[in-house]
């Protein structure tokens, strides 16, 4: 049986479709990322299947619980990273974590004898008596991601875990959701680092306008959706790249302009970057197209609020 399975769910707020037809199944062991621009409906669609708001329609069942009849059940064995830490500022750090798992029925000895692996994991071993106000944002965070783990649940649901946090922090939550995984816990990721998304997510869907465009592993998304290479020039001083652009531009399979950077698409790069070795003005990049490539192809350019 799959962690979660979702199917045909529906949900519209005055009378506008936030969430369209939505179908997609998370199998046990995973990390699953839910990817998206800003108002694509990924925070509507894990309150679904969280059971903390109602679909329109469709089906859900988490950890073999149906969603949201059987909401209140499911959740015992289910952990969340909000999107915004809201740890209570009058507790330490080890009564955050007792005080949360009295939420799930637990007695307080057994949370205390969890407490010090729950730190110690979450690189807290020394801060079990400190206030959450002496934290800093990325101790908060990993705070955060002991909590959640403080009922030893099924299946984890993180949104955007790594927000605001430096390189350090971020490479340390990477490390210990790779833990999780190893372990045997299902993972549900939502972010907007799409850096993130390709290390972590075996699997994963984009969705826009509620709406699932895209989906399979960050590997099979490259192969499918971008050329092989990308090479991005930029006008740096007085090169013209506008008129580089007109004169080359059928040196790459495909070519997209954003502000003073062209992105050149390319299966085989090699006569491009000899004509910007010989361009003043230019400077460039050569790499290989990675997921956020995906991204920008399938959800567009420009920002959304």
């Amino acid at each position: 049986m799959a962690a979660l399975a979702a199917s045909g769910l529906r949900k519209s707020y005055a009378g506008t479709e936030v969430v369209a037809g939505l179908s997609f199944r998370v199998e046990r062991g995973r990390c699953f990322g839910l990817l998206g621009p800003n108002g694509a409906g990924k925070t509507t669609t894990l309150r679904l299947c969280l059971g903390l708001t109602a679909p329109d329609s469709g089906d859900i069942n988490l950890n073999g619980c149906v969603i949201p009849a059987e909401a209140r059940k499911a959740r015992a064995r289910v952990g969340v990273v909000p999107q915004f830490d809201n740890l209570d500022p009058d507790f330490t750090a080890s009564e955050n974590l007792l005080v949360f798992g009295r939420y799930f029925g637990l007695g307080d000895d057994e949370v205390r004898a969890r407490i010090p692996d729950l730190l110690e994991f979450a690189g807290l071993g020394s801060k079990a008596d400190a206030r959450i106000a002496t934290l800093s944002g990325g101790m908060k965070r990993r705070l955060t991601l002991a909590r959640a783990l403080v009922n030893d649940p099924d299946i984890i649901f993180l949104d955007e875990p790594t927000t605001g946090l430096d390189p350090q922090a971020r490479h340390l939550i990477w490390e210990r959701l790779k833990q999780l995984k190893a372990s045997g816990k299902t993972l549900i990721l939502t972010t907007h680092f799409m850096d993130e998304a390709e290390r972590l997510c075996d699997a994963l869907i984009i969705i826009d306008h509620g709406r699932k465009i895209a989906g399979g592993s960050p590997r099979q998304l490259i192969a499918e959706h971008i050329e092989p290479q990308v090479v991005e020039a930029y006008d740096e001083a007085g090169g013209e790249l506008t008129a580089f652009v007109a004169a080359h531009v059928k040196l790459a399979e495909r070519v997209e302009t954003s502000g003073e950077t062209a992105f050149f698409y390319c299966t085989d790069a090699h006569a491009l970057l000899a004509r910007l070795a010989e361009a003043p003005g230019l400077r460039y990049v050569h790499r290989a197209s990675n997921l956020e490539d995906v991204f920008i192809k399938l959800t567009g350019r420009e920002l959304r609020d």
